[in-house]
C-alpha cells in the first residue's frame, strides 16, 4: 500500500472512531458552565459523564434551556463588560451566533417563561426579554437599583422579581392592564388616562440584607428567600404582604445561591468562601446541616424529581451531587475547570 493510502486510511478510521464515541444529547441532561474554559458542557445525569462541550463567551455565569430542550442560552457577564448572550444547539451540540445585546451590559440572571428568554442587565439596571422567534429584545423595563443580578418570572410573567446586590433590595414588577400606580378610584374631576400599550407594571422596591444575590421562591409561591452574602443572613418576603416577615442569622456569610428542594421542605445556600452547603427546615427555619462540600460552592440546582442536588463546587474544578434522601455525596462530575451555572434540559 502507498504511504499516502495509508495516511489515509489511517484519517479514515480516526473520523469513524470519533463519530462512533460521540455520545447524544440525553433526553433528560445537566447543562453546567465552567468559567476557565469557557464552556457549556452536556452531562448525562444517569451516568454523571459529560458528554459533549461547546464553546460560550467570556465570563459565563448563569444558563438556562429553552422550554423544548433544545437550545441553551448563556449570560457573558464580566461585571458589565460584556454584552452578549451565547447560544448553544444542545441536539447538535454546536455554538449558534450569540445575542448582542448592545447597551444592556452586564447580562446574569436569565429565565426562559412563556416561549421568551428574560435576563437581567447589571449594568444598564435593568431586565430584558429576547424572543427567540423574532430574534429581537422586545422589552426592556429599568430598576433603578444598583447590580440587578438575578431574575425569577412567574408563569403567565405576570410577576417578576429581582435581587439588586449593591442596593440591598428585592424589586418585585407586578403587571398592570392599565397605567402604573394609578389607583381604582380617582377624585372627582380627574380623569383616567389611558395606559401604554400592553399595560404597564407597578414596580415595590423591599430592603433586605446587604449582598442580596441569590434567591428562591417557595414551590407555593407565597415566600422569597434571599441570600444576604456580606450580612450572613437570611431575608424571608411574604410576596402577598410586600414586605421581609424574618431575618433568619444562619451564617451564611459569602452565600452565593440558594434553592428550595422540589417539595419545599429544604433550602441549600451555597457559600463562596466556605467549605459547606447550609441546609435549612424551611417549616422550621432552621439550619439542620452544614455538608462540607469543597473550598467553596456557587451554582445550585435541583433534579426535577426531588432526587439529588447539583452544587458547583469552583475551586476544586467539580460538582458535586447529593442525594436529597440521605443528604450525602453520592458522585462528582468533572465538567471543565471553575464550573458556576447550572440548568436542566428536557427535549421535547
Amino acid at each position: 500500500m502507498r504511504p499516502g493510502s495509508v495516511v489515509c486510511s489511517l484519517l479514515l478510521n480516526l473520523a469513524v472512531l470519533q463519530v462512533a464515541l460521540a455520545q447524544s444529547t440525553p433526553s433528560a441532561a445537566l447543562l453546567v458552565l465552567s468559567k476557565t474554559d469557557h464552556t457549556l458542557a452536556i452531562v448525562n445525569p444517569a451516568t454523571l459523564q459529560v458528554v459533549a462541550k461547546a464553546p460560550v463567551g467570556n465570563d459565563p455565569h448563569e444558563v438556562i434551556a429553552s422550554s423544548d430542550g433544545r437550545t441553551a442560552y448563556v449570560s457573558n457577564y464580566g461585571f458589565g463588560e460584556y454584552h452578549t448572550i451565547a447560544v448553544i444547539d444542545l441536539t447538535g451540540q454546536k455554538a449558534l451566533p450569540s445575542i448582542d445585546l448592545g447597551p444592556l451590559r452586564g447580562p446574569h440572571g436569565l429565565a426562559f417563561v412563556d416561549d421568551k428568554l428574560w435576563f437581567t442587565a447589571e449594568a444598564a439596571k435593568a431586565i430584558g426579554r429576547y424572543d427567540p422567534a423574532t430574534h429581537k429584545v422586545d422589552w426592556i423595563m429599568g430598576t433603578g437599583q444598583n447590580r440587578t443580578h438575578m431574575v425569577y418570572v412567574f408563569p403567565g410573567a405576570k410577576r417578576i422579581l429581582t435581587t439588586n446586590v449593591n442596593s440591598a433590595t428585592v424589586t418585585i414588577l407586578d403587571h398592570t392592564n392599565g397605567p402604573a400606580g394609578v389607583p381604582a378610584a380617582l377624585p372627582p374631576g380627574i380623569h383616567r388616562l389611558p395606559g401604554p400599550p400592553g399595560g404597564d407594571w407597578n414596580e415595590t422596591v423591599i430592603p433586605v440584607g446587604r449582598g442580596s444575590e441569590g434567591f428562591d421562591v417557595t414551590p407555593d409561591g407565597k415566600e422569597v428567600w434571599v441570600a444576604n452574602a456580606w450580612d450572613g443572613t437570611l431575608s424571608v418576603i411574604d410576596l402577598q404582604a410586600r414586605k421581609v416577615v424574618a431575618t433568619l442569622d444562619a451564617h451564611v456569610r459569602s452565600a452565593n445561591r440558594i434553592k428550595f428542594t422540589p417539595d419545599g421542605k429544604l433550602a441549600f445556600v451555597s457559600l463562596l468562601d466556605g467549605p459547606d452547603v447550609v441546609i435549612l427546615d424551611t417549616a422550621t427555619r432552621k439550619v439542620i446541616q452544614r455538608l462540607p462540600v469543597g473550598s467553596g460552592s456557587a451554582g445550585i440546582l435541583m433534579q426535577p424529581d426531588g432526587k439529588r442536588a447539583y452544587v458547583s463546587c469552583g475551586p476544586d474544578n467539580n460538582v458535586a451531587v447529593i442525594d436529597l434522601k440521605t443528604l450525602k455525596i453520592i458522585g462528582r462530575i468533572h465538567p471543565g475547570g471553575n464550573p458556576d451555572g447550572l440548568a436542566w434540559a428536557v427535549q421535547h
